[in-house]
């Protein structure tokens, strides 16, 4: 008889199938023949404008290495190099990143428009900045190219005068957290201020190089700039740790405009999160800042009610198959597609962006799609909060006192949680509640009450 014999092929990507303008778009996979060594990168080309690219990617990695904020008696840390989660979508070429302290989260967005391309495909990694390329991008000239080759596995850059290649590494657990806190926060944020020319350059050069822990500033419009004042009004932008804007300064030479966002804010307004968009040739830097230097986005818990309910996560799940890297989501586009109300769409939106999957671009106002390789189903038992939740609901804790007040036994304590659909929509005895007054996201007992009423919780109230 004949032998028979077995070969085993890679394929380092998936086929896909994507609606452009013009139609439809295939991408067949291929595990071998002449275009092999290209398919080990999603991304290969110059970019246009290298000193802004490699300037930028130095403060990214600047931000990485950073702690802006250091607890009071903590002993000294070393930090391990940290890098950016680097996406690649049909408008261009994505850099992420959190500060040590992950009170700072920075992106670079590199359109395609300035990016020669030679091959380009969707994908998602994220590497180290190590000391060698931190060398390389410092010590390149204003002229000199810029070449990028990014892939599941690792980033070559190469200039003239080097070549360096950074492999993957793990993601920071913290990170996950924060990018769900960061884009959740920014898409509740709106364009306040818009600062050129030489207010651009005077209003981030005039900042503190350094404040106290607490400090919270707000950015108020003058007749031709910003000034900084210690309490808020209406249509001021939280600048809490003004210095940590300040590390936009390598950049002011390309800028050509700085636009800052925040929520709505009144006289009494407790400090709030903000973002600051720094325009370049072909590319724009957002740095979004945390309410205090001492909190970090990882730690705000905006989406645990989100988070608690098993509707949107089932949403999520549905939406998840119908991505593709879409470097801007059209909700109501979605809705249609997936035939559920734009309100559902973007709370499973929400719950996509706490596994790290989509981003919010406050430019363009939309989400963005970025797949991310992780576990799901762990990542909500990230959160101590949602998880003591779980554990009050496992032991029956909550019962129902009267229409939407609950009772919730806490160890040797008994607190009662009021629902309400006007702000605040919820209130807890608690001593968290008192404290927060809900700023960093609901209590254990008001999560444990969601998961209760959750209808489609396995381990809620009865129906």
């Amino acid at each position: 008889m004949p032998t028979l014999n077995q070969a085993s092929y890679a394929y380092l990507a998936s086929s896909s199938l994507t609606q452009e303008s013009g139609g439809h778009r295939l991408a067949l996979a291929t595990s071998g023949g002449q275009s092999a060594s290209e398919n080990l990168f999603f991304f290969s080309g110059f970019v246009q404008h290298p000193a802004v690219v490699a300037q930028s990617l130095l403060l990214l990695a600047r931000v990485a290495r950073t702690r802006f904020y250091v607890p009071p008696n903590a002993l000294a840390a070393v930090l391990r190099a940290a890098g950016p989660v680097v996406t690649s979508t049909p408008e261009g070429l994505r850099f992420e990143s959190f500060s040590a302290c992950c009170g700072v989260y920075a992106r670079l967005d590199v359109d395609a428009s300035a990016l020669d391309i030679a091959h380009q495909s969707s994908g998602v990694t994220n590497v180290d900045v190590n000391p060698p390329l931190r060398h390389a991008l410092a010590a390149m000239q204003s002229s000199e190219p810029l070449h990028l080759k990014i892939g599941t596995e690792a980033l070559q850059l190469s200039t003239a005068q080097a070549c360096i290649i950074e492999e993957k590494v793990p993601l920071p657990a913290r990170w996950l957290k924060g990018f769900a806190e960061t884009q959740m926060l920014c898409a509740g944020m709106a364009l306040r201020h818009e600062l050129q020319g030489p207010a651009l350059q005077q209003f981030v050069q005039a900042l503190p190089r350094t404040s106290a822990t607490r400090s919270v500033m707000w950015a108020t419009r003058t007749a031709r700039s910003l000034r900084l004042a210690s309490s808020p009004s209406p249509g001021a932008v939280c600048l809490p740790g003004p210095e940590r804007l300040r590390v936009l300064e390598p950049l002011l030479r390309f800028a050509t405009a700085l636009n800052a966002y925040g929520p709505e804010t009144d006289f009494g307004s407790q400090p709030l999160p903000s973002a600051w968009v720094l325009h370049m040739p072909g590319a724009r830097l957002t740095l979004a800042l945390s309410p205090e230097k001492a909190r970090g986005f990882s730690g705000e818990g905006a989406t645990l009610s989100l988070l608690a309910g098993c509707d949107a996560q089932q949403d999520a799940d549905f939406l998840a198959s119908l991505l593709h890297f879409e470097p801007r989501i059209d909700i109501a586009n979605l809705a249609h597609r997936a035939l559920l109300p734009e309100a559902q769409v973007t709370a499973a939106l929400s719950v996509l962006a706490f596994s790290g999957q989509v981003g919010f671009d406050l430019a363009s106002a939309s989400y963005f799609h970025r797949p991310m390789p992780l576990q799901q189903h762990l990542l909500p038992d990230q959160h101590p909060r949602l998880s003591d939740a779980r554990q009050l609901i496992a032991r029956a804790a909550v019962t129902p006192l009267a229409a939407d007040r609950y009772a919730v036994q806490s160890d040797q304590q008994r607190y009662e949680v009021l629902l309400s659909d006007a702000a605040p929509k919820y209130r807890c005895t608690c001593p968290w509640f008192a404290k927060y007054q809900g700023t960093r996201g609901p209590c254990k007992h008001v999560l444990a009450v969601h998961i209760f009423l959750d209808p489609l919780q396995p381990d809620g109230a009865p129906q």
